[in-house]
């Protein structure tokens, strides 16, 4: 038990020392500000690893395998707008007993071990540099109930026939890894893929009546009956899921500071292109993609020393008028970036790519407040 402690102890102080290494990376890993509160649903596979069945004086022990099974999350959490976040967690898993291997033979296993509980875990998110993916990583403690449903072993030979019930409560803790993919259509949803390291600390001890010839310490007698605890000693859980995050006031990736920037005048010898973008949204057209290719072939042709992706957004925007122009700057930026990306797959080297990002500022079209308006959900490709 010291040992588990240990591993416990050791695994909860890795996590913060890596999250804070993580924050020293270069800037192109960067933290994606979730901020304010969301809401996660994800459900997938479970997996159980083999547990150890502990020798007694009334039971025999081996090993308990388990089929696949499936696993289910909701958590209600809160993003502090630096890549770190925090949340509450409930969780189910449900794995069909399989058979257990005794010392000499095995018996067949009927019902489901299902566990519950509830975890605090703490996350990290990166921002990678790409707009549609954000890895994450975390930890999770807590405490967890395994409950036996309906659970019976038994050989064909009437060597052994047990039946298991009741609930075992404890401490458990968890290791977290997975990805987000913000969706476009949606602002604040994403859906995630994640796996799921979990444990709970034992041994988990069940209820058991036996009936049979196989006795304690793998021993044989008699026919006859025995009830007592049967103890595993160990269980881990890998968990493959797939759900959605739903954050209900998104803010923005880390965007350049929300300041007045003075952009040196076009030049008559400058050349501009237009890209036009839909309401929220910052991916491109096939047409905006056609633009895109023609700025980057007079780039090459003509040899120019520089290339600025500048991003505009119409003044429309959710929430209070300070939040959306934060929303707006961010957005703009991303126009930027899609660009930028465009650009590099057309011939364009990166370093020579400029991009601003300046929310709804400098409108082609001059609006009343909140108007959506299409000619200023724009980039702006100038050639210098």
């Amino acid at each position: 038990m010291k040992n588990k402690f240990r591993l416990f102890a050791a695994s909860l102080f890795a996590f913060p020392t890596a999250v804070v290494s993580m924050t020293f990376l270069p800037s192109a890993v960067e933290a994606q500000p979730v901020q304010g509160f969301y809401i996660t649903g994800a459900g997938g596979a479970s997996f159980n690893q083999d547990q150890v069945v502990r020798l007694n004086p009334n039971m025999p022990g081996g090993r308990d395998k388990y089929k696949t099974g499936a696993t289910a999350i909701g958590s209600f959490g809160y993003g502090l707008g630096n890549g770190f976040r925090v949340e509450i967690e409930g969780n189910y898993r449900n794995n069909a007993l399989k058979y257990q291997n005794l010392s000499a033979y095995r018996a067949r296993g009927d019902g489901s071990q299902q566990t519950y509980g509830f975890m605090a875990n703490a996350l990290f998110d990166m921002d990678i540099g790409n707009p549609y993916i954000f890895p994450y990583f975390g930890a999770g403690i807590g405490y967890g109930w395994s409950t036996m449903n309906g659970v019976k072993l038994h050989t064909a030979d009437n060597r052994l026939t047990e039946h298991l019930g009741g609930t075992y409560g404890n401490f458990s803790y968890q290791g977290i890894g997975g990805l987000s993919f913000p969706t476009p259509w949606v602002v604040g949803l994403s859906f995630i893929t994640e796996y799921r390291f979990w444990t709970m600390l034992g041994p988990q001890s069940h209820t058991a009546d036996v009936w049979g010839t196989e006795g304690g310490y793998n021993t044989t007698h008699a026919y006859s009956y025995a009830r007592g605890n049967r103890d595993t000693t160990t269980y881990f859980n890998h968990s493959v899921m797939l759900g959605l995050r739903y954050e209900f006031n998104p803010a923005p990736p880390p965007s350049l500071p929300n300041t007045p920037q003075t952009v040196a005048p076009i030049m008559a010898n400058n050349r501009t292109y237009l890209v036009f973008f839909d309401w929220d949204r910052y991916d491109l057209t096939q047409r905006a993609r056609n633009i895109v290719q023609e700025a980057a072939k007079a780039y090459n042709n003509v040899q120019n020393t520089r290339i600025e992706a500048d991003g505009y957004t119409d003044n429309s925007a959710a929430h209070n008028d300070i939040r959306g122009e934060r929303y707006n700057l961010a957005l703009s930026l991303k126009r930027a970036k899609t660009i930028k990306d465009e650009l590099i797959r057309n011939g364009v080297p990166a370093s020579n790519i400029d991009i601003h990002g300046y929310g709804a500022t400098r409108p082609l079209v001059a609006t009343g407040l909140n108007t959506r308006e299409s000619q200023n959900r724009r980039v702006e490709i100038i050639l210098h």
